[in-house]
C-alpha cells in the first residue's frame, strides 16, 4: 500500500451548477449516546451519519428514515495519530477481503444507508489500495462517498472518481469547538460560503450545544435565500441514488395523504 501526496485535479460532483444557493448538513457520530436522539428534532433534510455496531445506531437510523431523513454509514478509518476507532473500522493492515467484509457487516447493521463517509481516516484516505477496495464495495452496492476531509492530502474523492463512484466532500466543520458562540460563528461562515460558492456541505455532531444552535440558526437560511437540502440532492440529477431518493420521498408523501 502506498500513500499519494500528488496534486490531482478532477471535476467533483459538487461542481455541477445549481439554480440557487444550497446547503447540506450532515450530523456525524450518531449511535453511541441515548442523547443523540435529540438530532431527530432537526429538519428532515439534515442527514444522519451513523456509526456501525453502536448501542443506538440502528434504532436512530430507523427513526431517521421514518422522518424521510437520509442515512449514511459513518465508517471508522485509521488516523495518522492512531486514535481509537471502535467497531467496524477499516485499517491499513487489512486485506481486500477484510475491508469488504467489514463494510458489508456494517451495512448489514445500519439500515437505509445510501452512502458512506469516513470517521477520522486521516491516514487511510491517503492510501490507494484500501480506498480502492472501499470504492469497489460502494460501486457493487450502489452507494456514494462523502469525504469528511480529515486530511488535506486525502485522495479518497479522486479514487472514487476513478472507480466511477459519485462523490462529495465536506467544506466546513461546524463544531470543532463545543461552545455555542463558536458554533454560531461557524454557521454564519457557512452562510457566507454558500453565497460565495453556491453549494456547501457542512458536518456537525450531536452535541447538545450543536443541536440548540442548529435549531436557532437553520430558520435563518430561508431569509438568506439559501435552501437546506438532503445530501443526495447534491448528486447529479440523473444519478440513480438521487432518482431513487426522490421517488421514495414522493411515494412516502402520497401514502401520507
Amino acid at each position: 500500500m502506498r500513500i499519494f501526496f500528488s496534486l490531482v485535479i478532477f471535476v467533483s460532483s459538487q461542481a455541477f451548477a445549481f439554480d440557487s444557493d444550497k446547503i447540506a448538513i450532515v450530523i456525524d457520530d450518531i449511535g453511541y449516546r441515548a442523547t443523540d436522539k435529540s438530532a431527530l428534532s432537526l429538519p428532515n433534510q439534515v442527514t444522519f451519519s451513523v456509526l456501525p455496531h453502536t448501542p443506538f445506531g440502528r434504532s436512530l437510523a430507523e427513526q431517521g428514515n421514518k422522518q424521510n431523513r437520509e442515512i449514511l454509514l459513518h465508517v471508522p478509518m485509521e488516523s495518522i495519530n492512531n486514535l481509537t476507532l471502535g467497531p467496524g473500522a477499516v485499517t491499513a493492515n487489512m486485506s481486500e477481503q477484510s475491508v469488504q467484509s467489514s463494510l458489508a457487516a456494517s451495512i448489514a447493521d445500519i439500515p437505509h444507508v445510501i452512502g458512506i463517509n469516513n470517521h477520522m481516516g486521516s491516514k487511510l484516505t491517503q492510501m490507494s489500495e484500501p480506498m480502492g477496495w472501499t470504492m469497489q464495495f460502494l460501486k457493487e452496492n450502489d452507494l456514494f462517498f462523502l469525504d469528511s476531509k480529515t486530511s488535506q492530502y486525502s485522495q479518497a474523492e479522486y479514487i472514487a472518481q476513478q472507480a466511477g463512484i459519485p462523490s462529495l466532500h465536506r467544506n466546513i466543520f461546524l463544531d470543532n469547538e463545543i461552545n455555542e458562540a463558536y458554533i454560531e460563528k461557524q454557521f454564519l461562515k457557512l452562510i457566507r460560503m454558500s453565497k460565495r460558492d453556491g453549494i456547501v456541505v457542512a458536518i456537525a455532531h450531536p452535541h447538545p450545544e450543536t443541536i440548540r444552535v442548529l435549531e436557532r440558526m437553520i430558520p435563518l437560511l430561508a431569509d438568506k435565500d439559501i435552501e437546506l437540502i438532503s445530501i443526495s440532492e447534491m448528486l447529479p440529477k440523473d444519478h440513480p441514488i438521487r432518482v431513487a431518493q426522490q421517488a421514495k420521498l414522493l411515494s412516502d408523501r402520497s401514502e401520507g395523504e
